[in-house]
């Protein structure tokens, strides 16, 4: 069972989803990740939005002009993804046992996203092996982009995966860091609780 199934108990697609309407209405900008990932790749790039949820990001990035794809394991999440965007493919997966070709996709994304503390919270010890899947995603020269926190004030758990192991994971999948930012709006890492990586697959 995964960190995030321990925290919510899968249930809690329709109140993720008020949460950020309510941010929404209150001015605040709830697109930065959809931002940060149309400044890496033109409109009409593929996209995977990897632990998707709701489909805030993806949603966004589909308007924008690219061409998405989500995938998560939550049910509740999904079916708020799929009342937003039914013209938009969703799929239910693991993303340690994340297999595009069985769910029909094509491999060669030129982006793949984690937002929203995806890596802190999939089930402990499954991480190397959920980099390595979503590293086989992308197209050579291919974009892992991931933003996690690595504190108590950013995580709704312990933390337990560190930049440099998290780095190491990327390296035995072949990815290589590209830059690393403090917050989505690309303000440089400097140390902290939070962080923005982009790694890049070896051509």
């Amino acid at each position: 069972m995964s960190r995030w199934q321990e925290l919510t108990g899968g249930t809690t697609g329709s109140a993720y989803a008020a949460r950020f309407e309510a941010l929404a209405r209150s001015g605040k900008d709830v697109h930065g990740e959809a931002a940060f990932c149309a400044a890496l790749a033109p409109a009409g790039a593929r996209v995977l939005d990897a632990g998707c949820g709701t489909g805030r990001v993806m949603i966004r990035l589909a308007e924008l002009g690219y061409d998405c794809v989500g995938v998560d394991l939550d049910a509740s999440m999904l079916d708020v993804a799929r009342a937003e965007a039914p013209h938009l493919p969703f799929f239910r997966a693991d993303l340690a046992a994340f297999d595009p070709a069985a769910l029909g996709i094509a491999a060669d994304f030129d982006v793949v996203v984690a937002a929203g503390n995806v890596l802190p919270l999939l089930t402990p010890g499954t991480e190397a092996t959920v980099v390595a899947r979503l590293a086989a995603a992308l197209r050579p020269g291919g974009l892992l982009v991931a933003g996690f926190g690595l504190d108590a004030a950013h995580l709704p758990v312990p933390p337990t995966l560190t930049l440099p192991e998290y780095d190491a994971c990327g390296a035995a999948a072949g990815l290589t860091l590209v830059d690393r930012f403090a917050t989505w709006d690309a303000a440089p890492y400097e140390g902290g609780g939070y962080a923005v990586s982009v790694h890049r697959l070896s051509p």
